[in-house]
């Protein structure tokens, strides 16, 4: 018996033909020796040879290369006897554990997936090569973090059952700093203006905090489109950044950047005209456009007219609508003509709305507030609106709304509302202090999204040394289908003025019940109405004002109100904390009906506005009025009066002092009320990019009036009478709650008035 040997190296199968030859013959049996791990018919799966087929020199050639393509072996034989085919294999180690020893600027997790997109994991059968690729890759990352010093260095360790422990020993080094950033080639600009558009900039005193002065090719990136972006809003047509050079310095810790620009001429809009089926009148089209002749070229009004047009036309159905702007340059005269080309596409019609991530929350409660109906035309604005008022209810961390075609069709797509939820129940014990109420105690229970119903429930406990409140409140945002809410209140509030050095001495506690109803007029306007039970006992003491002596005197110490409150609002701001546009209006009443001891009105009215100037620029203008009195001949109780001077009206004054005082100087508060503000919020310098923490410059102006004082011509009341203050303020959403301070400078005063320069609030003071 002779056993004819066929074992063939992959390398000589590459190299040349088969060396050796061997006769053919009928392939009775396959046996496979040498695997540890890999299952007999993982083999069989790959073996291009089958039992009863007769075996050839190319057939063993082709079953060698097929074994060793699969990456499992690194050694593959193949000999036959009697007939039967022998594969033996070595079998490549598997990875049984992959560690990272000296990792600080990444987290372990991140990096290992990093290593599995290169082919290196845990279970994975070991390739030398790819640890070459592991390397660069892990160098690849810490590049991307300016780590230019780092070093990497992998070790194998062989472990039983042919297994093997990867280990990579990292030392990061420092972060190389940039230290120039040259811009060459401007002239129309100056490299320090220039130099603003840029998040990378060389270390100052904040870049150990924002880390800006750490070199990132992604934020180069960025840099160079943003000042891009610059010069085309300013009409430099033909601006292009020729080249960009990064180097390094010899110990790696230094980088480099010069920028190499062609700025080209300035260009001059000259025409502006639409083209195309625009299937909406074309003045509503054109009042849509923001750059005018003779205006100079700005890229960013362009891209706001073709989206704005865009939209137009998916409010009328037509999601996929497109407008392309197609420019005409006169590069001897710097002019440019565009022209809008309108393609409107296929008007669309809304198959399903579906929604997804609701694990707590209700369908219902979700589909109730998306306003694009199923079976109706595709209405973008309706959709956007949808997103918005999702966003509003606060119970989800992400909102996602996507319209996929339906298959099959053209002028169908689908309404995929995604939503991430985040927990809405809150219990919070917290403490505050701010320069008026001194130290806040605080403590809270409330769950916004009862059992997933929408409803809101909430328990309140405000323990401050003037004011104190109890509270506890119930409502149900969609009482009917039209969306009329129902709520429902249960409160205890005491005020201590005696805590307060310059407001006039007094302390109620108020004991109150309340119902009230919601109403939405449309998307934006919402009218609320309220019944309230209040009774109050009212206590004062030698030092109080004659006034509010007299008021106990003639109506004693108890008193009780039955008391409605009605208002409407309208609120179309992006953001309730860092608003950047829109408006809020509110126009409220309190009325003390004759059904109660004390009969009063109070009427006040706020129109709060913000225009964005550019983009880490906002103004925000606010104006308050308020006027109270007595009815059925009674006067307006004094713990009813407007106050005004504290963080919260006109910075600069103390907390409730500005306004009629006694003859102790101590304030009285008022039956009337004027307040105006006038506030332009930026970024703190170095962290533009931090959305808990913006800074504003600020003009206060405003005060309090009592029933006798006479205004006479409005102007010389605005000079004689009103308080004003300017200075700056921050407002930080720290983890700790809002902290807001002022730093401020009265520029008109009266005598009696109680300046207080710095001012603060840290927690949530009500």
């Amino acid at each position: 018996m002779t056993r004819a040997p066929l074992t063939l190296a992959l390398a000589a199968l590459l190299a040349a033909p088969l060396a050796i030859a061997a006769e053919p013959f009928q392939v009775k049996d396959i046996r496979v020796e040498g695997i540890q791990r890999t299952e007999a018919g993982t083999v069989f799966s790959y073996l291009p040879i089958r039992v009863g087929e007769t075996l050839t020199d190319e057939k063993t050639a082709a079953a060698i290369k097929a074994l060793y393509a699969t990456g499992f072996f690194k050694d593959v034989r193949i000999e036959a006897l009697d007939g039967v085919v022998i594969v033996t294999v070595e079998e490549r180690p598997s990875i049984a554990q992959i560690t990272l020893n000296g990792i600080k600027e990444f987290s372990e997790e991140d990096l290992k997936n990093g290593l599995k997109q290169t082919g290196l994991a845990e279970g994975r059968v070991l390739d030398r090569s790819l640890l070459d690729k592991a390397e660069q890759e892990l160098q690849r990352q810490y590049f991307n973090r300016g780590k230019y010093a780092v070093e990497i260095k992998s070790t194998l360790t062989p472990l039983e059952r042919n297994r093997v422990a990867v280990q990579f020993d990292v030392v990061e080094g420092d972060s190389a700093r940039i230290q120039q950033i040259n811009i060459v080639g401007n002239q129309a600009f100056g490299s320090k203006e220039l130099l603003k558009q840029f998040t990378s900039t060389t270390p100052g005193w904040l870049t150990w905090y924002t880390k800006n002065d750490q070199y990132s090719k992604s934020r180069l990136a960025g840099d160079i489109e943003a000042l891009r972006s610059f010069y085309l809003n300013r009409g430099y047509l033909e601006f292009n950044v020729e080249s960009t050079q990064v180097t390094i310095s010899p110990d790696k810790q230094g980088i480099y950047i010069t920028v190499n620009v062609s700025e080209g001429p300035q260009y001059t809009v000259t025409d502006v005209k639409l083209a195309g089926q625009m299937l909406v009148p074309e003045e509503e089209l054109k009042k849509l456009i923001t750059l005018k002749p003779g205006d100079i070229f700005q890229r960013d009004r362009l891209t706001e007219t073709t989206k704005k047009i865009s939209e137009r036309l998916g409010n009328d159905g037509y999601a996929f609508a497109n407008v392309n702007a197609v420019p005409e340059l006169e590069k001897d005269k710097h002019t440019v003509a565009f022209t809008l080309f309108v393609d409107p596409g296929r008007r669309v019609y809304v198959n399903r709305v579906n929604v997804s991530g609701n694990t707590k929350t209700r369908d219902e409660v979700v589909r109730r507030e998306v306003r694009q109906m199923e079976g109706a035309y595709y209405d973008a604005e309706k959709i956007n609106l949808s997103r918005d008022r999702l966003n509003r209810l606060g119970y989800f961390n992400e909102v996602n709304i996507e319209t996929p075609p339906v298959q099959g069709t053209t002028d169908q797509v689908d309404v995929n509302v995604s939503v991430a939820e985040k927990s809405t129940g809150n219990i919070q014990l917290g403490a505050g202090f701010s320069s008026s109420e001194g130290f806040v105690l605080s403590g809270s229970v409330s769950q916004s999204n009862v059992f997933g119903t929408g409803n809101r429930l909430s328990a309140q406990i405000n323990s401050g040394s003037v004011n104190t409140v109890y509270a506890l409140s119930f409502t149900n945002p969609y009482y009917t289908i039209d969306g009329i809410s129902l709520g429902y209140d249960l409160f205890r509030r005491d005020v201590d003025a005696t805590e307060l050095d310059s407001v006039g001495d007094y302390e109620t506690s108020t004991y109150g019940a309340g119902v009230r109803f919601g109403l939405p007029v449309n998307e934006r306007d919402f009218i609320s109405l309220g019944l309230t039970y209040e009774q109050t006992s009212v206590t004062t003491t030698a030092d109080s004002p004659q006034q509010y002596i007299d008021f106990v005197n003639e109506f004693g110490n108890d008193n009780d109100t039955v008391r409605v409150d009605t208002a409407w609002s309208r609120d179309t701001r992006n953001s309730f904390l860092f608003p950047t546009k829109g408006l809020m209006q509110r126009l409220s009443a309190e009325v003390g009906t004759p059904l109660g001891s004390l009969q009063y009105y109070k009427l006040t009215l706020q129109h709060q506005q913000y225009f964005p100037l550019g983009r880490n620029f906002t103004l925000m203008l606010n104006g308050e009025a308020g006027v109270g009195g007595g009815l059925s001949g009674k006067p307006l109780p004094f713990f009813k009066n407007f106050y005004a001077g504290g963080n919260s009206s006109i910075r600069g004054f103390e907390s409730g002092t500005l306004g009629p005082k006694d003859a102790n100087g101590d304030a009285l508060g008022g039956d009337k009320r004027v307040v105006g503000n006038a506030e332009l919020f930026f970024p703190l310098p170095g962290l533009k990019d931090d959305q808990s923490l913006r800074m504003s410059a600020f003009l206060d102006a405003g005060a309090t009036f009592g029933p006798n004082d006479q205004f006479g011509d409005f102007k010389e009341f605005a000079i004689k009478d009103l308080r004003y203050s300017t200075g700056l303020a921050v407002l930080w959403v720290s983890p700790l709650g809002p902290l807001k301070f002022s730093l401020a400078q009265p520029l008109t005063k009266k005598a009696r008035d109680q300046e207080e320069i710095f001012q603060f609030t840290l927690g949530n003071v009500f």
